[in-house]
């Protein structure tokens, strides 16, 4: 048997995809975990083989999740399962260690063949999307420029930022000034919203 791990904050979702995952014969979900935070210590106490994990979860994405799963579990496929099929995301979710990329739009059966291909040492990604990624490009953002875009969420201000990221608010300014020319936007705002639907925060 398969043994899974389900990742997944909305209930519904959740039960479902265990349920249609536990109708075939060579899978059985061992663990279900709502919150992103839950993974690592979830995947410990269950010993899964692959890992399903959703990218955002409440407490920590399952991007960062895929990351701590590669230091502290490495026989632990991890299978990326997304309502967002973003460029960027799945060029972080490589950069972690996933073994797989698929959207939440599939048929059942295809996720179910790629949690087998996973597991067999294969690497999974939806075609449409590995074509998007490449085209993409890589994000433009540095680490630093992509800490204080996250940081300017809900209103932050500027002394905001600096005191969360231990910065000089001439510092935030600078990087936010960087980040919204690389974005093409004409705000800090604008400069978000370009940035997440692109997948690169």
């Amino acid at each position: 048997m398969i043994r899974v791990l389900l990742a997944e904050d909305q209930g519904m979702m959740r039960g479902a995809l265990a349920l249609l995952l536990g109708l075939e014969e060579d899978i059985e979900v061992v663990a279900q975990v709502d919150r992103g935070d839950k993974i690592v210590d979830a995947v410990l106490t269950s010993s899964p083989d692959v890992a399903l994990l959703d990218i955002e979860l409440p407490g920590r994405t399952g991007l960062d999740a895929a990351a701590d799963l590669r230091a502290e579990a490495p026989n632990c496929r991890v299978l990326i399962l997304t309502t967002f099929g973003r460029p960027g995301y799945l060029r972080r979710a490589m950069e972690a260690g996933a073994a797989g990329f698929l959207v939440k739009d599939g048929p059942v059966e295809e996720l179910a063949e790629a949690i087998r291909r996973v597991l067999a040492g294969e690497t999974v990604i939806d075609p449409a999307l590995a074509a998007a990624a490449l085209s993409a490009g890589p994000s433009p953002l540095t680490a630093r420029e992509a800490d204080v875009l996250n940081a300017s969420v809900d209103g932050a201000t500027v002394a905001d930022i600096a005191g969360t990221l231990h910065l000089s608010e001439s510092t935030v300014r600078n990087y936010l000034s960087s980040a919204i020319g690389k974005t093409g936007t004409r705000n800090r705002m604008e400069a978000v919203r370009a940035a997440r639907q692109q997948g690169w925060l």
